[in-house]
């Protein structure tokens, strides 16, 4: 990594808290979390905004939430994003075989048409030689009302700003994901 964390004990008590549910989820402090926390004031902000992208009665599938976050991460070289992202997609239920056509979903037949249209849009959204435009928007309103199409949205911003992030302080992977998920 190109910035190191800081000793736990070296954090103030309540971002201690956080790396404590952390530790309780994924059976370890989360290396980004300890980057981010060097912030304060910056890792409590990011950790409600993940909360409420993450919450149970979002209106977005959670398995589709997790595809997305799979792709924008692939896309933005982030290994720590594609091994965690991954090893969630796994628990909501996708197949190992969809996961490994992520890469190339657009000539695979694993992915349905809800899948293809937030697919597209999550792409127009992180490659910066490509933009949103009425048309994709337009079909992704056959699937999404306008609540729903911004809660899509910020979940890809925040999984572009995510990934962005580790991937330029060169998180690496913690070993999540048993699938060797190319990115």
């Amino acid at each position: 990594m190109r910035i190191e964390p800081r000793p736990i004990s070296s954090y103030p008590w309540y971002i201690r808290l956080f790396f404590w549910k952390q530790k309780r989820t994924y059976g370890k402090v989360l290396e980004p979390g300890l980057i981010w926390a060097r912030s304060p004031w910056l890792f409590a902000t990011l950790a409600l905004l993940y909360g409420a992208l993450n919450r149970k009665r979002s209106p977005l599938d959670s398995a589709l939430r997790s595809l997305l976050t799979v792709r924008v991460s692939q896309i933005n070289h982030c290994a720590f994003c594609v091994d965690i992202n991954a090893a969630t997609l796994t628990k909501r239920g996708v197949s190992d075989e969809k996961i490994m056509a992520l890469q190339d979903w657009q000539s695979s037949s694993l992915f349905n048409e809800i899948e293809r249209a937030a697919l597209y849009y999550t792409e127009a959204m992180t490659r910066s030689d490509q933009e949103v435009d009425d048309a994709m928007v337009d079909r992704l309103r056959r699937y999404f009302d306008e609540d729903a199409l911004v809660e899509l949205t910020g979940l890809i911003a925040f999984q572009n700003m995510s990934s962005k992030f580790n991937s330029a302080i060169d998180v690496p992977p913690q070993g999540f994901c048993q699938i060797p998920v190319p990115n």
